[in-house]
C-alpha cells in the first residue's frame, strides 16, 4: 500500500499483521516516479503483483467563482493522473488473470455543488477505464470500477454538531437511511479483485445504499 503518510501506514501495516503480511511504501500519486519505486519494493518484497486498487484520491471544494487553478489542477493530477500512472507503473508485472480496480464516485453524475474538479475526475474515470479494458482485454486483465457513494470514512470525525448535521443530511438522501461503511466498500472490492469476478470485465459496481 501507498500513502502520503508514514505515520497511519505504518499503523495499518501494524493492523494487517506487520510486515510479513504486508508492505507499505511512502509515496505520492501524483508523482509517476513515486509511483514506480512503490510498484518496485512491492514487486521486490513479493514477487508479483496479482491486484492493483488505484484507489488514492483527493475531494478539494472548488465553488465556480473562487476557486484557484492550483487547487483544481491538484484535484485532476491526483484523482486522475496518479491513477493512470499507478496503473502504468504495475503494468509490466501483471499477467493473464490479473484484476486492476479503480474508485469512481457517485459525485460524477449527482451535480453536488462546489465539487467540479472531483466530479470531472471521477467522471474521467470511467471513461478511463473504458479505454484501459480495451487496451488489457488482450491481455487477460480485468479493469472494473468501484463507486461509492457517501461513505463514513476518518474524514467524518463526529466532532461538532456541524459534522454530525451533514452526516444527517447525508442520510436523508440514501434511501437506506445511512451513510455506507468502509468495510462494505472493501468487500466489493475483494469481490472484484478475486476470481469469484473472472468474467466480471469493465463494470461499474455502484455501492452506494
Amino acid at each position: 500500500m501507498t500513502g502520503r503518510n508514514q505515520e497511519t501506514l505504518s499503523l495499518a501495516i501494524e493492523e494487517l499483521g506487520g510486515s510479513a503480511n504486508a508492505h507499505a511504501v511512502q509515496a505520492e500519486a501524483a508523482d509517476p516516479a513515486s509511483l514506480e519505486r512503490a510498484v518496485a519494493e512491492g514487486v521486490n518484497k513479493f514477487g508479483r503483483l496479482d491486484i492493483v486498487f488505484a484507489n488514492a484520491g483527493i475531494a478539494y471544494a472548488t465553488p465556480l467563482g473562487s476557486t484557484e487553478l492550483a487547487v483544481f489542477e491538484e484535484v485532476l493530477r491526483v484523482n486522475v493522473t496518479g491513477v493512470f500512472f499507478s496503473v502504468q507503473a504495475a503494468l509490466p508485472h501483471l499477467k493473464e488473470g490479473a484484476s486492476v480496480i479503480l474508485t469512481g464516485s457517485t459525485r460524477a453524475t449527482d451535480g453536488y455543488p462546489t465539487r467540479s474538479a472531483y466530479a470531472a475526475s471521477k467522471g474521467a474515470i470511467s471513461s478511463m477505464a473504458r479505454v484501459f479494458v480495451s487496451e488489457l482485454s488482450p491481455k487477460g486483465i480485468r479493469v472494473n470500477v468501484l463507486v461509492p457513494g457517501t461513505t463514513r470514512t476518518p474524514i467524518w470525525k463526529r466532532s461538532t454538531a456541524e459534522e454530525v448535521a451533514m452526516e444527517a443530511a447525508n442520510a436523508r438522501a440514501i434511501p437506506m437511511q445511512r451513510m455506507g461503511d468502509p468495510e462494505e466498500l472493501a468487500k466489493v472490492a475483494l469481490f472484484l479483485a478475486s476470481d469469484d469476478a473472472s468474467y466480471v470485465q469493465g463494470a461499474e459496481i455502484v455501492v452506494d445504499g
